[in-house]
């Protein structure tokens, strides 16, 4: 195996950290991190659907959803309202203010990424796109 290929999760690890503290810093002036904005992107896809549906798509715990769906409540970018058919569940929605930014904070993720792929042509963005893919559909099967 080609030497370079052992540093996959060392790189990957790298590269995740890195965007988070970017996106941490150029979001803090919405309030937002690195790990509440895709909450706001799923709801823009998908206004009124379930906490537990929100964890579900994002792959987080419940419990780490609830903290962020919380804080996300707090600062006013979503409500939620009571199942009409379940009452022990709640529907989300976005706001008129995060409806506002949620363009805002796109395209503060399209500068991200074309900064950190400007040296990259267009083939090998796609070979790149295409083989973290596989490897995502990959090490979603090593979950016991």
């Amino acid at each position: 195996m080609n030497e370079e290929m052992m540093f996959l999760v060392k790189y990957n690890s790298r590269i995740f950290r890195n965007t988070q503290i970017y996106l941490d810093r150029v979001l803090k002036q919405y309030e937002l991190s690195s790990g509440s904005y895709p909450y706001l992107f799923i709801l823009d896809e998908n206004e009124g659907i379930s906490q537990n549906k929100v964890s579900k798509e994002l792959g987080c715990d419940k419990a780490m959803s609830a903290r962020t769906i919380t804080k996300l409540i707090t600062i006013g970018y979503i409500y939620k309202r009571q199942d009409k058919e379940d009452s022990r569940a709640y529907e989300l929605y976005l706001t008129e203010k995060a409806k506002v930014i949620i363009p805002k904070v796109h395209e503060e993720i399209q500068n991200m990424v074309a900064l950190i792929t400007e040296d990259i042509n267009e083939e090998d963005k796609l070979i790149t796109m295409n083989s973290l893919k596989k490897i995502l559909s990959n090490v979603k099967s090593l979950k016991v």
